[in-house]
């Protein structure tokens, strides 16, 4: 009897120190208690490499930032770096992606022609590019998608702006250009067939007398409309190709006293180029959505990884902001 006790004993001992391990300290069981409370941490799925025109802008800090955020959601590690607007920068930045052998790398170009040769070692090392806001419609390259604003029709927006804002007295305009990205080219060219548009079929006509590089700077953007004034003495209307160009260009209206008689329009929709609106100080400006050219980039890389066919462009329209756009902004001053 003693002996089948201490059996049972024994047995019951042995069954309770099976079942500790394999509820505490199993590591498939452990792993699996932790998988269902709280996922796993995973390597990244890749890495994205991201030169853009420049940092110092903050619409292109928002597409980075939205690029490295989204990177991060759909499981890569983003390298986001400014070229300053340097295509030989730009050049090696690429090349030390392709060294790092990253996934995918994303571009605003600097120059859409001198980065060609880059660009065409990233295709021979297989490595898919995109392009962001500044395309590169070259020959000779492949560029999986571009992700950008509607230049074109924010140019032409921009037009429309300028004649409300000219009104029936019409009169002459100057434009402030960044020349070499192919995105502020587009966005000239739609606000010229804008005005041209409107001198067809109106008497009060719209002359454009002058277009002058501004490097979409505020620096180069005050001392181009200095010019400007200095030259054209009647002028009534500027049209800048972004924002910080455009506060320049207003500086310039400022210190020769003539903001008032001269209609402003930018482009971009940055904070400061909106509260600029606000206090009256811009007419209007077409807005882009940097925020979504930033998401949709991750979004176009993660459904070419998975074999899908991309269009050519995907284009984000802008819209027209004016001063009672800016007033409803409670984020505004």
């Amino acid at each position: 009897m003693n002996r089948v006790a201490l059996a049972i004993s024994a047995t019951t001992l042995l069954l309770a120190a099976g079942c500790g391990p394999s509820a505490d300290t199993s590591p498939a069981t452990s792993g699996g208690a932790a998988s269902a409370s709280k996922p796993a941490e995973t390597k990244p799925k890749g890495t994205i490499g991201v030169s853009l025109l420049t940092l110092d802008n903050p619409f292109f800090k928002v597409i980075g930032d939205n690029i490295d955020a989204e990177g991060e959601k759909r499981g890569y590690k983003a390298i986001v770096v400014s070229a300053d607007k340097d295509v030989a920068k730009q050049g090696n930045q690429i090349k030390d992606f392709i060294v790092k052998k990253v996934s995918a790398i994303v571009l605003s170009p600097c120059d859409s022609k001198s980065i060609i040769p880059v660009i065409q070692e990233a295709n021979a090392a297989g490595i898919p590019v995109f392009t962001v806001d500044i395309p590169c419609n070259e020959p000779g390259v492949k560029i999986v998608t571009q992700v950008a604003t509607d230049n074109f029709g924010g140019g032409k927006e921009a037009g429309a702006a300028m004649i409300e804002g000219l009104g029936e007295a019409g009169g002459k305009v100057a434009i402030l250009h960044f020349k070499q990205a192919e995105s502020c080219q587009l966005r000239v060219k739609g606000f010229r067939e804008a005005i041209e548009t409107h001198n067809a079929g109106s008497s009060s006509k719209i002359e454009i007398v002058s277009e002058l590089e501004a490097g979409g700077a505020k620096d180069m953007g005050y001392k181009a409309a200095e010019d400007l004034l200095q030259a054209n003495p009647d002028l009534r209307g500027i049209f800048a190709i972004n924002d910080p160009s455009a506060l320049g260009a207003r500086g310039a209206l400022e210190k020769a006293g003539k903001a008032s008689q001269i209609v402003l329009i930018g482009f971009d929709g940055q904070p400061e180029g909106k509260q600029a609106i606000k206090d009256g100080k811009i007419y209007a400006d077409p807005i882009q959505f940097p925020d979504q050219m930033g998401i949709r980039i991750v979004d176009a890389i993660v459904r070419h990884s998975k074999g899908e066919e991309l269009p050519d462009q995907m284009l984000i329209p802008t819209k027209l902001y004016r001063k009672a756009d800016a007033d409803a902004e409670l984020e505004l001053k």
